[in-house]
């Protein structure tokens, strides 16, 4: 009974998301459906192709390059997309976190400054409040500390960032698949 519920389910939830994979098995199904009632229906983040939660925000989705997960599913998150930003595979975002790829002209407020995409490896883990700034580059497996503001790339990898301005905490061991 629970295989056919969610198999119609996924197809229900397939007619408002084009990006919805019937492999996310990590994703509760009601939450899904209760995502989509608040985001296609009502109206929040409609423009959005995978799920995110109604709190948060995401700009320009169209220059977001999503891995597996769902950026933007927990809450409060405010991704800006303008610049681009790529999510290699198992990226997890965490509760208000922000990811902001375009900057201001600090010579002309009313302009922004275009620039190259914020990439994140696979395997990374970005926690509860951390800032992600424009042009960032983070390395494969890199966990960013809750709150920390990361101004620079951190290209090396398999490492904790954390602070403001982030710098590495400490070298972990490569990610276990």
């Amino acid at each position: 009974m629970k295989k056919i519920f969610k198999q119609l389910a996924y197809t229900f939830l397939s007619l408002f998301y084009k990006e919805l994979s019937k492999s996310d098995s990590n994703y509760s199904v009601l939450h899904l459906i209760k995502y989509a009632y608040k985001q296609k229906i009502i109206g929040y983040n409609r423009n959005v192709p995978w799920p995110v939660h109604f709190t948060s925000q995401v700009k320009c989705p169209k220059e977001i390059q999503r891995g597996t997960k769902y950026p933007g599913y927990a809450k409060g998150c405010y991704i800006d997309g303008r610049n681009g930003i790529v999510f290699e595979e198992n990226v997890i975002t965490g509760p208000s976190v922000s990811i902001i790829s375009q900057n201001h002209n600090p010579l002309d407020f009313n302009t922004y400054i275009q620039g190259k995409s914020i990439i994140i490896r696979k395997n990374s883990w970005l926690s509860t409040g951390c800032i992600i700034l424009p042009e960032v580059e983070l390395g494969e497996h890199t966990i960013v500390a809750a709150g920390a503001v990361v101004t620079k790339s951190f290209s090396e990898g398999n490492q904790v960032i954390g602070g403001n301005p982030a710098k590495v905490i400490k070298k972990i061991a490569v990610y276990k698949s």
